[in-house]
């Protein structure tokens, strides 16, 4: 361990995360510091070790042959230490530490988590609200919920929810709604960091290019569906956002029309590491949940059976 002495452990975790990661922008973002940090704790580790791990080329940080050799024992190195700490850290499995989106948790869970704590009163959770995607392997996150398609690396994914989306808007704003094209006719509140367009509702009511008149545009969901409830425009939503607005008034579904996005809610978790007795019993809340979530919202707005009129031309 003598050699360790003269390497900085803070130069060694910079030269991992960015061998681990692919970018100096992704291990700043990691280790909470800029990449211009990261790059200098890089070219010291290697003045200190007297070898050059990275190839400097346009497409970024390139390990050079040595450098994947010693990347991959020190990533091994470090998932150890990191699991060292985690396991301390869940020493008390009645503590579930559980990641989020912001505006899942906001919108979908915080409604419901008297009910866990009703039937799991031995389970304590810890919401960690980010949409940061934490590496499972190494942290003290027990589960994540995320929305995608399901295809991240270095994690296992379970299907919770097909995405589907409808304009949901107040119920003064839904009475000149007749027909799917009156939708242009009022003006649109949008999500500018969505992962979708309004192009995927419009396409499916065949309604394909058309364009909505944008009153507001917004960096956040849950901003978004405030403005909606508010009578300030129209917004395009899915299930675990305005399910509860819908259910409890607040909001309206102008037409059952539901469109898939191609992306869905899924759990994840680490392929390597044991699921918990109150990780499972999490999970198995949670989709009873959503079950009862799609059944209510499915009461309130029912699906339309509607075959789009093809386009003239």
């Amino acid at each position: 361990m003598k050699e360790l002495n003269a390497i900085h452990l803070n130069g060694l975790r910079a030269v991992e995360a960015a061998g681990r990661l692919g970018s100096l922008a992704a291990a700043a973002e990691e280790l909470a510091v800029t990449p211009g940090a990261v790059s200098q704790q890089i070219a010291k580790t290697e003045a200190q070790l007297g070898r050059i791990l990275f190839e400097r080329t346009s497409r970024g940080l390139v390990p050079t042959d040595f450098g994947r050799l010693f990347l991959t024992r020190l990533s091994s190195g470090f998932g150890e230490l990191a699991e060292a700490v985690a396991s301390a850290r869940r020493r008390d499995e009645s503590v579930l530490t559980i990641s989020v989106a912001p505006v899942f948790a906001a919108r979908w869970l915080v409604y419901r988590l008297n009910r866990f704590a009703e039937r799991h009163p031995d389970i304590r959770l810890r919401i960690d609200a980010t949409t940061r995607l934490v590496n499972l392997d190494t942290s003290d996150v027990d589960v994540g919920i995320r929305v995608g398609e399901g295809r991240w690396p270095g994690v296992k994914s379970e299907l919770l929810l097909e995405q589907e989306v409808f304009p949901v808007c107040s119920p003064a704003m839904a009475e000149n709604l007749r027909e799917p094209a009156d939708i242009l006719k009022i003006p649109a509140v949008i999500d500018g960091h969505s992962m979708f367009s309004w192009e995927v509702w419009l396409r499916e009511v065949g309604l394909s290019g058309a364009e909505l008149g944008v009153r507001h545009t917004f960096n956040e969901a849950s901003l978004v569906l405030d403005a909606a409830i508010a009578g300030q425009g129209v917004m395009l939503a899915w299930q675990t956002l305005a399910g509860f607005a819908v259910t409890e008034g607040s909001l309206v579904v102008p037409f059952g029309i539901r469109a898939r996005t191609g992306y869905g809610h899924y759990f994840v978790s680490s392929p390597s590491r044991r699921e918990s007795k109150a990780t499972t019993a999490f999970k198995r809340w949670v989709r009873d949940e959503v079950e009862e979530g799609m059944r209510l919202l499915d009461l309130k707005a029912p699906r339309a059976n509607f075959e789009p009129v093809p386009a003239k031309g």
